[in-house]
């Protein structure tokens, strides 16, 4: 009653201070607390204010990209209130031309993952990205969004290629109905692929990817962190579809290899998966390419072994033959025949749980209690193509000592599969 009485004492304009102070306080508190909850939700209050607003990344430098855009600030999944997520990205090459293709990978892997992890997006092009994509992209993605151009130096002939051979060459494929036979635009994505995605300054800060073509689609909720997996078990490359390629597009590329084998034994791994892509367990130099090849528009991958001396090596090698012109290399068999000789097979994975399409091949998990009635795939198992004789599941389990149908295939273990859900977990948090 004492210190009410004082209160009337007490000058006017002091009154008046400690109101708009406690005031003010109380203003702050609020607008940290409505931040937390939508963040919760999976973006920031900021974000939305500012979602019209396309602003150049202060960290991307000029000479691998003249146009880069962070789009959001980058969303961290939580689990017991800390940071989880892997130093990893999606990677997806792609034209302003394919943004409603884009649209739809990008719809497939955030309802299937992303959602409750919002890992980051990358979107690379040879030229610069239209507005247009930006907008229709940026509004689909959970996490960041980062759009960058390819150097020229990375998306055109070497110097040290013949160009009139080159386009001789591109010209007889054509004529012999080869696939992309008389594409110089389809032999840049490759050599991309092969020794230049990993160089690129906007994946510099990150160790993981995941790379996503336009226009392919998710079957399966995959409800842990693959980046975190292959981190803990100690894997480099992983794929869901393997295959062989066309032989006639690829006729020096194991020369090549051999060659390569021959002059550094010492990045020859001993416990390789050499059978994977070689018959009868003839050596290097023995034995004959079978073609077989992981189909690379699908990978998880440590960025890691990209840029260790021994791949740097490997792709120099190839790269000076000419080959990716005179013929037409694929990513795919590049990226195939190094792991297969420079890893430990252990270190390869088959993802088998995630279904997956690119057309025209699918991969759909078969056993039907886990996968299928359980609802967490919706893909049709008589389309697997782990099956047809064009695919190299055979090959593979043969490489990894595994008989049988594709339920023998390795799995995730255990522990890995009673992983908490972080994303859920934040999810029910903000509950």
């Amino acid at each position: 009653m004492l210190r009410l009485l004082h209160w009337r004492r007490t000058p006017r304009w002091i009154a008046v201070a400690i109101v708009f102070v406690f005031g003010l306080s109380c203003i702050v508190a609020i607008t940290q607390l409505v931040n937390k909850i939508v963040q919760l939700n999976g973006t920031s209050l900021s974000s939305k204010l500012g979602s019209d607003n396309v602003s150049p990344s202060k960290s991307a430098g000029t000479r691998a990209t003249s146009q880069v855009y962070d789009t959001t600030d980058e969303f961290v999944a939580m689990a017991d209130g800390q940071p989880q997520l892997e130093k990893a990205t999606f990677i997806m090459l792609v034209r302003n031309s394919e943004v409603h293709d884009a649209r739809s990978s990008i719809r497939y892997v955030e309802d299937r993952f992303n959602k409750n992890f919002h890992y980051p997006w990358l979107f690379l092009n040879d030229r610069p990205f239209s507005q247009e994509f930006i907008r229709m992209t940026r509004v689909l993605v959970s996490g960041n969004a980062t759009y960058g151009q390819i150097p020229k130096e990375a998306w055109s002939m070497p110097d040290w290629v013949d160009r009139q051979k080159a386009r001789e060459c591109m010209k007889d494929m054509a004529n012999r109905n080869i696939l992309y036979g008389g594409s110089e635009s389809y032999r840049h994505m490759c050599r991309f692929f092969s020794g230049f995605f990993w160089r690129h300054e906007l994946l510099a800060n990150y160790d993981y990817y995941w790379r996503v073509e336009p226009n392919t689609q998710l079957y399966c909720d995959l409800t842990y962190d693959p980046f975190t997996f292959m981190r803990e078990n100690n894997k480099t490359y992983g794929f869901t579809i393997n295959l062989l390629e066309f032989a006639s597009t690829i006729e020096s590329l194991w020369p090549t290899v051999q060659n390569f084998s021959s002059e550094h034994p010492e990045y020859i791994h001993q416990n390789n998966s050499l059978d994977f892509v070689v018959d009868d367990h003839k050596s290097i130099t023995e034995g004959s390419y079978n073609n077989c090849h992981y189909w690379s528009n699908f990978e998880i991958a440590s960025l890691k072994f990209f840029r260790s001396q021994p791949y740097r090596d490997f792709f120099d090698a190839l790269d000076q033959t000419g080959g990716f012109y005179y013929e037409r290399w694929g990513d795919a068999p590049v990226h195939s025949l190094a792991v297969s000789i420079m890893l430990d097979k252990e270190e390869i994975h088959w993802f088998y749980d995630i279904g997956y399409r690119h057309h025209p091949f699918t991969h759909c998990p078969e056993p039907r209690e886990e996968f299928h009635d359980s609802g967490k795939c919706y893909c049709n198992p008589r389309q697997n193509f782990d099956r047809n004789p064009y695919s190299c599941t055979k090959q593979y389990q043969r490489m990894r000592g595994d008989s049988g149908s594709p339920e023998h295939v390795p799995r995730m273990s255990q522990s890995v599969l009673r992983r908490i859900d972080r994303g859920k977990n934040a999810a029910q948090k903000a509950e």
